[in-house]
């Protein structure tokens, strides 16, 4: 096996039969199904763009000699790592940065997962062989991933042992000879059930005790493994084309309830079982977390690239583009974009070699960007949406446009300075698409909470810093600067 093309990951998808449920409705070919179809094809563009642009996208496999997606590549050198950020970024351009859950993210997770599968043996040597079997197997079968992190939000007060309903939670309800039975629902699954296979991993965020190790596991399987459902949320894929919803018809990602009923994991799928402790520690000390977030950091510049781009051309669109308030937002996106930049520059050009010999990239630097990009992120869609102003309210559709009774006026009633009505209907559908739309205000919230509530990590982030070196600064400076042998200087 190889890299997969676009056709090769949708006949994957009708071969699976993958149990997904959507609008109260089990769907029978996620291919075409009207809220699936769209994302889907994106997905499909994808893959295809591996074979488009091999230079960037593709690179022989180590152990196989066929030609596997660069996502993969396990950096060995800080070219490397540039090398795995082009591609990153090559996928991301494909949609403005608008699919949080390209399958780049999760490939560098897996890479990470392999590249540091002694850590996994602490508990037993078998799932250290585990987690570097699964890399290779889903890098040699370029196998797409969705993820879940997260239990029900019962009673967020609670510990899962302790909640009303202990059982609901994805749980270990047995081991045998074989593999695990595991059952309960967690969340929140971006993608389910249109990628080949589900990781099930602890959080990132939240910690576990020992009374919670039932709940402390790590296995992948594939999705259509009897047993597993996904339920998915309303989509916001209204079926209305391109034009009048240019984002949400191509890249809804969707979000998923999985449902695991008595599900039976073999043993060669399971990498973490009833460990809280190696739980607590897997994103952090196998640096998944850092290649995930040299992902994630990559793909928000291209994000507020699409962003500036929207709303320099509404400035220009309507000629707003001189006055002086107009301006300064424009520049408060720009050095958002170049600080996003430089926080990517020192975390590549920073990078070292882990324990396993896996060049990382600068964690400081891009742990200081996951947890600013969510606190600035909705100001970026807060000035487009200020830019627009009333003209994101009077936008037609498409087909208002076509009707010959109405189509000339709004034809000249909606010109722009340099646009004809229907190319600047179609400029501000895409910003209200970015910022007003069902899928805009999905992508804010996304955006907010990407690695967890932002108050929650910025506590962490408060804990880890090296605080003591400023403060001993201080020390330093006020006793250097103090009178000798008196408190207070001479009146």
């Amino acid at each position: 096996m190889a890299a997969k093309t676009g056709a090769e990951y949708k006949e994957r998808l009708k071969n699976a039969d993958n149990n997904i449920y959507i609008h109260g409705e089990r769907v029978k070919d996620v291919t075409v199904h009207p809220a699936l179809k769209g994302v889907v094809d994106s997905m499909a563009r994808l893959y295809d763009l591996q074979f488009e642009k091999p230079g960037v996208m593709l690179y022989t496999s180590p152990t196989s000699g066929h030609l596997v997606g660069t996502t993969f590549l396990r950096p060995e050198t800080i070219e490397d790592i540039i090398t795995r950020r082009m591609a990153i970024q090559a996928w991301a351009m494909t949609s403005g940065g608008m699919m949080g859950r390209s399958p780049d993210y999760l490939n560098a997770e897996v890479m990470a997962m392999g590249a540091s599968s002694s850590f996994f043996a602490e508990a037993d040597s078998s799932f250290a062989e585990n987690t570097k079997t699964y890399y290779e197997y889903a890098r040699e079968n370029d196998i797409s991933l969705t993820h879940t992190l997260i239990h029900p939000q019962v009673n967020r007060a609670k510990a899962q042992y302790e909640q009303k309903d202990a059982n609901a939670a994805l749980h270990l309800v047995e081991k045998n000879n074989e593999g695990i039975i595991v059952d309960g629902i967690r969340l929140l699954a971006t993608q389910g059930g249109i990628t080949d296979e589900i990781l099930v991993f602890p959080s990132t965020v939240k910690k576990a005790g020992e009374l919670d190790d039932p709940y402390s596991l790590a296995f992948a399987i594939p999705n259509n493994t009897p047993g597993l459902k996904f339920i998915c949320r309303e989509s916001f894929d209204y079926g209305r084309g391109h034009y009048d919803h240019p984002l949400s018809s191509r890249f809804e990602e969707g979000d998923a309830i999985v449902s695991f009923e008595n599900v039976f994991v073999p043993w060669h799928r399971v990498f973490v079982c009833g460990n809280s402790s190696i739980c607590n520690r897997t994103f952090r000390e196998t640096n998944a977390v850092v290649h995930m977030s040299h992902q994630v950091v990559a793909k928000n510049i291209v994000k507020t690239e699409f962003i500036l781009g929207v709303a320099l051309s509404l400035m220009d669109a309507i000629g707003i583009d001189q006055f002086q308030h107009v301006q300064d937002k424009g520049t408060e996106i720009m050095l958002t974009l170049e600080a996003m930049k430089s926080h990517l520059y020192r975390a590549e050009h920073n990078a070292k070699p882990d324990q396993w010999g896996t060049m990382t990239p600068d964690y400081h630097a891009l742990n200081a960007a996951r947890n600013w990009y969510p606190r600035i992120y909705p100001r970026l869609i807060e000035i487009v949406r200020v830019l627009g102003a009333s003209g994101l309210m009077g936008i037609p559709t498409e087909a208002d446009f076509k009707n010959p009774e109405i189509g000339k006026i709004i034809e000249r009633g909606l010109q722009g300075k340099s646009l004809d009505g229907y190319e600047r209907v179609q400029l501000f559908r895409l910003a209200w698409d970015l910022t007003l739309s069902a899928f805009g205000s999905r992508q804010m919230h996304y955006e907010y909470y990407f690695f967890g509530d932002p108050v929650r990590m910025g506590m962490a982030y408060f804990d880890n810093y090296d605080k003591e070196q400023f403060k001993d600064r201080i020390k330093d400076f006020l006793g250097k600067g103090a009178s000798s042998g008196s408190k207070f200087s001479a009146v």
